[in-house]
């Protein structure tokens, strides 16, 4: 092998390096943008769930529910973002 082909090797592993670096920044940026990650809702076992709860009671705070604590911030994030629906309202056609 000669000295040429120990440079390209070497600077095809410093691109492969530098690319895994931007995508976990990239994977860290939109974890931090999350609901669950920027607001810290309280986790919790509720019965045979757990519950991210960011308030103070489920009645009139912000709560997602599931099997792991990963599924609970996920379902906490969906109810987050979810548009606002009173109670009664009626869907538009």
């Amino acid at each position: 092998m000669s000295d040429d082909s120990h440079v390209i090797i070497m600077r095809h592993q410093a691109a492969c390096y530098e690319s895994n670096a931007r995508a976990q920044e990239y994977e860290n940026a939109l974890w931090a943008a999350r609901p669950s990650s920027r607001l810290r809702p309280k986790l919790s076992l509720d019965g045979g769930q757990w519950c991210a709860l960011y308030g103070d009671n489920i009645q009139d705070g912000i709560a997602g529910f599931g099997g792991s604590p990963a599924e609970a911030y996920a379902a906490f994030d969906v109810v987050w973002s979810a548009p606002y629906r009173q109670e009664g309202a009626k869907e538009k056609p």
